[in-house]
């Protein structure tokens, strides 16, 4: 995830950086801090690549703060929520930002209360930096959702594909274009409709994109990155090199329209929805690492 974080950013690996990072959290956080966890690593990568580390961390800190005090519970996915906040809003927006991120968070967990978790507080906090009315896209978030719960075997990922599609067109171009992507990708014994890479599918949907381009640079990504060093089929999984072969071809396409305004808006998204599903990996990972470890 290293990795892929700085090659989005095509950047060089900084490991000085990175450790510089690691210790300014180390100094500034208790023994037992979620910033010392799983995420904490990730979390200096990501501090690593801003202009001031120290200023964006203190400024985490301070939102991370703010979070809990509106009921969010601390975990490694609301240190990264906090990361967001910090790093694309103003501190004058705050206090905005996190009751837009409640409001669409306790939207989710009223109507899917078993699916909303910890794991949907990156996904809230990306609508909460955005400027979509909460009202109208809760209820546009629901009616995707509806069309799209019987096509995906997963539920939660599919909350999570309709969140993404809500940042596109108010049409159901985007939600159509799921289901030709997906299709598409599968005559080509590419599964991008799992857990992990579903959200990926709708950034894909989102992206001013035909899909006779996108199918040959996902699989040349994935080819490319089967054959590195540490990248064995022993070492990453197929969705795992699945998930990385795509972000990088969404990035890559990404880059293409920056500068055109009426996207700037889905271009910052799209960095959030990469860190979310980052986040999402490292959190599998470490789980299957634990779970390893006590089989053994």
């Amino acid at each position: 995830m290293v990795a892929l974080t700085y090659a989005q950013e095509g950047k060089q690996i900084d490991c000085d950086a990175i450790k510089v990072c690691q210790d300014m959290m180390k100094q500034n956080t208790g023994i037992f801090s979620t910033f010392r966890g799983d995420m904490g690593l990730y979390i200096a990568t990501l501090l690593s690549l801003t202009e001031d580390p120290q200023a964006v961390f203190r400024e985490t800190l301070i939102v991370y703060d703010l979070l809990k005090a509106e009921r969010f519970r601390a975990s490694d996915f609301l240190i990264v929520a906090a990361f967001q906040v910090a790093s694309q809003s103003q501190k004058s927006d705050y206090a905005r930002v996190i009751q837009r991120t409640r409001a669409f968070y306790d939207d989710m967990k009223a109507k899917h209360f078993f699916y909303t978790g910890a794991d949907d507080y990156i996904f809230a906090t990306m609508l909460g930096l955005g400027n979509l009315d909460v009202t109208a896209s809760t209820a546009r978030i629901e009616k995707i959702y509806d069309f799209l719960k019987n096509e995906f075997w997963t539920k939660n990922s599919v909350q999570t594909l309709a969140q993404v599609l809500v940042l596109g067109e108010s049409d159901d171009a985007g939600v159509d274009r799921v289901l030709v992507l997906r299709d598409a990708f599968r005559s080509e014994k590419i599964k991008l409709d799992k857990a992990y890479t579903l959200p990926i599918l709708g950034i894909l949907a989102l992206l001013p994109v035909d899909s006779n381009s996108l199918i040959p640079e996902i699989d040349r990504a994935q080819a490319f990155l089967r054959n590195q060093i540490d990248f064995g089929s022993f070492s990453v999984s197929q969705q795992e090199l699945l998930m990385l072969a795509a972000s990088m071809v969404v990035n890559d396409f990404a880059d293409k329209f920056k500068d055109d305004m009426t996207r700037a808006a889905l271009s910052t998204s799209i960095t959030s929805i990469m860190i979310a599903q980052q986040t999402a990996m490292i959190a599998m990972l470490a789980a299957a690492t634990t779970v390893s470890s006590a089989s053994t």
